[in-house]
């Protein structure tokens, strides 16, 4: 791979602008875009465009690769990339190419280790709400329970970026609102395909989740996520609305379509303890927006950092790392999205604080971080080609497997 090195001219005013974000944030877009200058440099498909140029940040340069995407084009749009299963990774190049994506960026944080919990493996599920194709995938985990920095203050693993059936871009809140219909009454559901349920709760595991161990699910607590795994714990599977089967340990293996299997964890446990085999047991669920009452098409989790024009308080303006993020324009029709370049040269990155000043003076009104360092990966279709390739040096040396991203599509 080579850079192509451009370096536009800023006006007076983009100036003006690029040292006032200097003193909050440290960070110049040097000779680089003014708001809509990627839109100058390849294009992708109709209404996708592609370029990369440098950024001059307190530690260091940064070199990013940004995509800018126009849903007012009628043949573009967002989509969740997956690799069929909530608890599974794969590249994000493979993501794309094996559900048709022209290009996207890599996505959520996600359970990547379980150092802290002999004999469990890590499942490799996002941390945050997931919606693919209008179809709520899984829930987000407790706060306590995230991979990934500190979250800024006021901000939740409920937040979400997400596309709407209106076609408009928005970021919001996913909250689970579920519950299960017992023969004993109605009991609350608090997980939907999550690795991590909250203390004393019920969760709910379909087909979606995959074949990995539920095991992890029932590990840590609410506000310590190296907390030891619950002892007291039990397992009842739901198959065409009746218990079918019942443990005492959580399982593993994929789960059948037309499957639930309920895992509760001490006060949940009990309950589920009182269910018999042949009961009749319904379970609904459904992820709430917070902020917006148009439905999802897609969405996932990471974390605002910019909300109408403004830095959210109390980002990190000291820890420099490569990041990936998306910014929102034009009232949710444009798109800008952002991965660093993880070579050497730049691999010091840029802090949190330097992403929204950054996102701001590419013309995003909200711009939202999603998972950085060895994940942060950026992947276009070269003009002619069927497939998309690598654009940035991922840090790791080679693509990080993921569990999800942000896949851009444009119909033929």
């Amino acid at each position: 791979m080579t850079y192509r090195q451009k370096r536009f001219g800023v006006g007076r005013a983009a100036l003006t602008l690029l040292t006032a974000l200097s003193a909050l944030a440290g960070a110049t877009v040097t000779g680089a875009a003014p708001a809509g200058a990627a839109q100058r440099g390849t294009e992708i498909a109709p209404g996708v465009g592609y370029e990369e140029f440098d950024i001059a940040a307190a530690k260091g340069p940064a070199h990013a690769h940004v995509l800018t995407v126009d849903l007012r084009h009628p043949r573009v749009r967002l989509d969740l990339l997956h690799p069929g299963a909530v608890a599974a990774r794969a590249t994000i190049s493979r993501q794309a190419t094996a559900q048709g994506a022209v290009a996207g960026v890599n996505g959520d944080f996600f359970n990547i280790s379980e150092a802290q919990h002999p004999g469990v493996q890590a499942t490799g599920a996002s941390v945050g709400p997931a919606i693919a194709r209008g179809l709520a995938l899984k829930a987000a985990v407790p706060d306590g329970q995230r991979f990934g920095p500190a979250l800024p203050p006021g901000t939740s693993t409920r937040d979400v970026f997400g596309v709407g059936v209106d076609r408009r871009a928005r970021l919001d809140g996913l909250s689970l609102v579920g519950s299960i219909r017992t023969p004993e009454g109605r009991l609350p559901l608090r997980g939907l395909n999550q690795y991590a349920l909250p203390v004393g709760s019920i969760g709910a595991f379909t087909a979606t989740w995959g074949s990995a161990s539920r095991v992890r699910a029932t590990c840590g607590t609410d506000t310590d996520r190296s907390a030891p795994c619950s002892t007291d714990t039990h397992e009842v599977t739901v198959r065409h609305g009746r218990v079918v089967s019942a443990s005492g340990t959580p399982g593993s293996g994929p789960i059948a379509p037309g499957t639930t299997v309920l895992v509760g964890r001490e006060a949940g446990a009990q309950q589920l303890r009182k269910l018999a085999a042949g009961e009749p047991v319904e379970v609904r669920h459904r992820l709430v927006a917070s902020a917006s009452r148009i439905p999802y098409r897609f969405a996932l989790g990471g974390y605002p950092v910019l909300d109408d024009g403004r830095p959210l308080p109390g980002l990190d303006d000291r820890t420099s790392a490569v990041r990936t993020a998306v910014g929102i324009a034009d009232g949710g029709r444009r798109l800008v999205l952002l991965a660093l370049d993880g070579a050497r040269a730049y691999r010091t990155g840029l802090t949190i604080a330097e992403v929204a000043a950054v996102m701001r003076e590419l013309g995003s009104v909200d711009a939202f971080s999603l998972d950085g360092g060895g994940s942060s990966t950026l992947v276009a279709r070269e003009p002619g080609a069927d497939t998309v390739s690598v654009r940035n040096h991922p840090s790791d040396g080679v693509e990080r497997p993921v569990p999800n991203g942000i896949g851009v599509f444009s119909a033929p």
